[in-house]
This record gives C-alpha cells, structure tokens and sequence, in this order.
C-alpha cells in the first residue's frame, strides 16, 4: 500500500526533529539487543559442538547424559567436569580430576588434538543468566572485570539483570499501552460523538471507576491469585484505560458539528467510519501528547509496585527490585545509580521520541 503524501510530510518532520529520530535509532537498537538477551547475557553456551555434533542449550533442553555424564537432569554447562567432558569428549577421568585431565589434553599433542577436534563451546559475551547466583567474595561485590555492574545482595549480576529487566519493561509497557489506548480512545469516541444519555451515563461510571483504589485491588488480587507478569499487564490494563478518555471525548464533542461531519452524514456515511476515519485523525495530536505521560506512567507504575513488593514474581528481572536493593543496601552505591541511569534513558528517549511523533502529527507543522 503506497504511503500517502500527508504521510510523507509527517514523516519528514519527524526526521527533521534529531532529537527524536537519534533517541528513536537508539531506544530500538537497545530494544531489539534486549530481545536477544539470552544470546548475549547467559550461563549456558551458545553453541555446543560434541563429537562432531552440534547443540544449542540456550534454546533447548540436554540432559548431563548426552556429553557422556551421570545424571539425566540438565547439564551444568559451568561446572568444570561438563566442561571436561564436552572438551575431550566423555571421558570418565572428568569426573575425578578436571584439571589434571585438562593439562593432561594440553601437554600431550594426540590428547590434545582429540580433545579439540571432540568439543568446544561458544559462551554469551556475559556468562551470567539474570538467576545466575555467582557466590564469589560478599554481596553485593562491587564492579570488576567479572562483574561489569557488580553483584546485588544475592550475587546476582546487575548486567544481566538490567538487561532482561529493560527487556520486561518495555513489552509490559507496550502490551499495557496499546491495550489501554485503542479501550480508551473507543470509549472517548463514543462518549464525545453519540453526546446526550451516552455521554452521561459513560461520565458516571468513569467517575466511579476512577475513584476505586488501584492499589488495593492489586493487593487483594495477588494475595488470592498470586503474582504473575500477565496478571499484573490485566490490572494495569484495567485502571490505564480512562487516561485518554477525557482528550478523546473532548475532541470529538468539538468535531462532531463542523462540517464535514453534517456533509458526512447527509451522504449518508455511517456512524463508525465518520468517528474513526473523519474525526479521529483530528483528534490524534491531543491522544499523541497524552501519550508520553501513559508510557513514562505505566513505566514509573511498574518500578513503584515492584519496589513496595507488589509487583512481578520474585524471581522476575525488575529494574524496581534493583532500585529497593538499592535502598536496602547503602554501601553498595553501584545499584542506586545503576538503576537510576537505567530508568533515565529509558524514560528520555521514549518521551522524546513520543515528542517528535506528537509534533509530527500537529497540522499546524504538517501543512507549513
């Protein structure tokens, strides 16, 4: 489908606006990096290449016993035995000396070029998965060449988990906004074209909704169903979609009798394609400049619950739960403005970015 020439204009000045064309090139290589989080942060290999064959551990499950262990449960791919025994490919002597074998494989040219040709291994650039406990020295350990962030209270790497926790936040911030915009823009359209007995009776029940303590039914809903990703995205989603109800509603109460409305309708055009055809592209610049504060909102709102304890599981990465170890643990600066920094850029580029977007829209800098 050939975008049309509004579009292109729209397109151009959001290029022309660097702030927000830089943080939009920025935000989706950190983005799109995060995707990939287990190919860069991750205690298993990348790749395993045993005896010719080859496995992938990030992506599948392979029990000790296909490079030759004891046990059927998920090979340790840290502990030096597996190491060992990828490397020389099975051999028993693993288990009870690792590294005599190993400078055994070294020091002796067949050995060594079997063990070669039997094994390797390609790690993540982090060896550490964002539940990798490393009980090396205390915790919280500072910043080394091991831990590039240091370690949290439970030796934990703060790479790895900033790296799945920005991942986490931005798709429940996408998944809670998208969901919440087209609930909240719909109602508003309703409210604002139909006017009248409508309007009132959507008023009321925002009125009352808007009034209910989010917080406790939060509290009440985790204690009796347990705290869960999607079950936290389903309350969010529950009390974010009257934010762009009152822009929206706004809007198209001013639209509805100009015009090109009444011509709209004396042709007979029906009710549906009038509000989200004709009126709705008018109303997008007043939805797009809420918009920032929905997304920085559902964001912020993430960090808070997770910070008080209210939020995801506690096994999940969250930038919140870095930011109350934070607080719990005064001696270990690095965590405080770890998760400063990481909350900073991640609001800046999406509010300048959802900025560029607003301006982009605006007809009074389309049409200049």
């Amino acid at each position: 489908m050939a975008m049309t020439e509004l579009n292109r204009r729209r397109l151009r000045n959001f290029r022309r606006n660097k702030r927000a064309f830089w943080s939009l090139v920025v935000f989706t290589v950190l983005f799109v990096a995060s995707l990939f989080a287990e190919l860069i942060a991750n205690d298993r290999p990348i790749v395993v290449n045993f005896k010719g064959s080859y496995y992938f551990p990030v992506y599948r499950f392979y029990p000790e016993t296909t490079f030759g262990g004891d046990f059927g449960t998920e090979a340790i791919y840290t502990d030096p035995g597996v190491q060992c025994l990828i490397r020389t490919g099975g051999r028993e002597e693993c288990w009870d000396d690792p590294e005599a074998v190993e400078k055994e494989a070294r020091e002796t040219g067949m050995v060594a070029g079997e063990a070669i040709e039997k094994g390797w291994m390609i790690w993540p650039p982090i060896p550490f998965h964002y539940r990798t406990i490393n009980n090396v020295g205390t915790a919280p350990s500072a910043p080394d060449g091991t831990h590039l962030l240091g370690t949290d209270d439970t030796s934990r790497d703060v790479l790895a988990r900033v790296i799945y926790g920005f991942r986490l936040s931005i798709l429940f911030t996408l998944i809670v906004t998208v969901v919440s915009s087209v609930i909240g823009i719909s109602a508003g359209a309703v409210q604002g074209y139909f006017g009248g007995r409508t309007d009132l009776v959507f008023q009321r029940m925002l009125e009352i909704w808007g009034s209910t303590p989010s917080l406790y039914v939060i509290i009440i809903l985790f204690a009796i169903l347990g705290r869960s990703f999607w079950l936290l995205v389903f309350v969010s989603i529950l009390f974010g979609w009257p934010a762009l109800v009152g822009v929206v509603r706004a809007e198209f109460l001013r639209a509805r009798n100009f015009e090109y409305v009444r011509a709209a309708r004396a042709l007979g055009v029906s009710d549906r394609k009038i509000m989200f055809r004709h009126i709705l592209p008018n109303a997008m610049v007043a939805t797009l400049t809420m918009l920032p504060f929905v997304v920085t909102g559902t964001i912020s709102s993430l960090a808070a619950l997770d910070y008080l304890g209210y939020g995801l599981p506690t096994s999940a990465p969250s930038l919140g739960e870095l930011a109350l170890q934070a607080k719990q643990n005064l001696q270990a600066p690095w965590l405080g403005f770890t998760a400063f920094f990481a909350f900073a850029i991640m609001l800046s580029l999406l509010v300048f970015i959802f900025e560029g977007i607003r301006d982009a829209f605006d007809p009074r800098k389309t049409f200049r």
